[in-house]
């Protein structure tokens, strides 16, 4: 079994200067080869149902070509997909190339039950974990499990405690929607990497300025650790519209021009959907920013482009049979 390089800390570029001090850099015109290819890491969902296995695992295959840091695997809401992202976690480590990060989540579970799948990852060689607090199913106010991890924070300590894990955590550039404030978000997310976190992603935002401005802010209380930036290519606008409500995350008017006209146009969708997400890219990479996490919502063709664009030269493509597209 071989697996793609790790996402390296000591690789990333610096801490920024204060961004706000400076005037932020354009993107290059592509014509100029001003910057070496990002390091990418990818999200994904696992298959709803066993009759969606065999157009996950072609998605995993066309994923393999593109030889990210890894690939994370989400849960539902509540660990609604909790057995299933195990066993395509561990599928995953066994028989692709890929360097799997398993989600675990604080909802619905004793610390011991956390414990008992921590346990069960390091023993099938899953060394990554995205340490997560987790929503309650149907969207309700959180409430921690009796007995249970209360917060991420006490999860990743609790990881720590049980092996040497790799654990990302999450950070909200436009502040947490149940967070009292934006200094009281910055506080959550140190106290998450002071308790043994390697990294922080962000939740996904649409402007790089958004990202720009928080990494300020985030240097400036102290926090030195690696911020990756979340990518959401758009597949579907109004469905951005409505999660984006949900998480915080605020939608410019200027993108929503982009997709007038588009809802029964999926192709053109998808084009919009790549250029924006490549300027994004693009811009941040001209202001120090060396690695991205795209939530791909089990997208190949369209993350494959984005990457074509930023320098990435897929890998020969190993014979697979089955599906070529991936839904779930």
């Amino acid at each position: 079994m071989s697996y793609a390089p790790p996402l390296d800390a000591t690789a990333l570029p610096p801490p920024l200067p204060r961004w706000l001090q400076e005037t932020p850099r354009r993107a290059p015109p592509l014509t100029e080869a001003s910057a070496p290819p990002p390091a990418l890491s990818f999200e994904l969902f696992p298959p709803r149902a066993e009759a969606q296995d065999a157009a996950f695992w072609a998605c995993i295959r066309r994923f393999e070509r593109l030889q990210p840091a890894f690939v994370s695997v989400t849960y539902g809401a509540g660990g609604s997909t909790q057995a299933r992202t195990h066993a395509v976690v561990e599928r995953i480590a066994r028989e692709s190339s890929l360097l799997p990060a398993a989600h675990l989540t604080c909802v619905g579970a004793t610390r011991a039950e956390v414990d008992a799948v921590a346990h069960r990852y390091w023993e099938a060689g899953i060394r990554h974990v995205v340490a997560l607090r987790g929503d309650m199913p149907g969207g309700g106010q959180y409430q921690p499990h009796p007995g249970g991890y209360a917060y991420a924070a006490d999860l990743v300590a609790g990881l720590k405690r049980i092996a040497d894990f790799e654990i990302s955590v999450a950070a909200y550039p436009e502040t947490h929607p149940e967070a009292p404030g934006p200094a009281a978000d910055l506080d959550n997310l140190k106290r998450k990497l002071d308790a043994g976190a390697t990294r922080a992603i962000t939740q996904y935002f649409f402007e790089a300025e958004t990202f720009l401005r928080f990494l300020d802010r985030v240097r400036a209380a102290g926090i030195a650790a690696p911020i990756v930036p979340g990518i959401l290519p758009i597949t579907n606008f109004a469905q951005a519209v409505k999660f984006s409500a949900a998480c915080g995350a605020r939608v410019p008017d200027w993108l929503g021009r982009l997709f007038e006209g588009l809802d029964d146009d999926p192709e053109t969708r998808r084009m919009v959907a790549a250029v924006v997400a490549t300027e994004q890219v693009r811009m941040l990479q001209a202001n120090g920013i060396g690695a991205f996490h795209f939530y791909t919502l089990n997208r190949p063709e369209l993350v494959s482009g984005i990457a074509q664009v930023l320098g990435i030269r897929p890998r020969a493509a190993q014979p697979v049979s089955g599906p070529a597209g991936c839904t779930g």
